[in-house]
């Protein structure tokens, strides 16, 4: 039997990696559900990048978000397509600008 955690399992102490990514997602569906009811930024999600390829080779999708610092994105499993209700796209629509996780935080804090 293998003892080693799975990445999922690690913890701090308080949360695990998995209740993490759990919070992220649905802070984030409920950000870009928000943003698209008050038509405030634009966004969409598709189950392809830019370039017309699946995301992750299938069973993901991307989400992303133009604002006034630049964009923003985060890729999900295809089983919580529907906590986004935000236009699909055949697509994305938007270009990879290279963007990371500091990006990111820079660019929502802006708003």
């Amino acid at each position: 039997m293998n003892s080693e955690l799975s990445t999922q399992e690690i913890s701090d102490g308080f949360h695990t990696f998995k209740e993490l990514y759990e919070v992220r997602r649905v802070l984030n569906a409920a950000l870009f559900n928000e943003w698209f009811k008050l038509k405030k930024y634009n966004v969409h999600k598709s189950r392809k990048h830019y370039d017309g390829k699946l995301c992750f080779n299938g069973g993901w999708f991307i989400v992303y978000a133009e604002l006034p610092k630049g964009q923003i994105s985060f890729h999900y499993e295809e089983k919580y397509w529907d906590e986004f209700k935000i236009p699909e796209t055949d697509k994305a629509l938007i270009e990879f600008d290279g963007h990371n996780t500091n990006d990111v935080c820079r660019r929502i804090s802006a708003l």
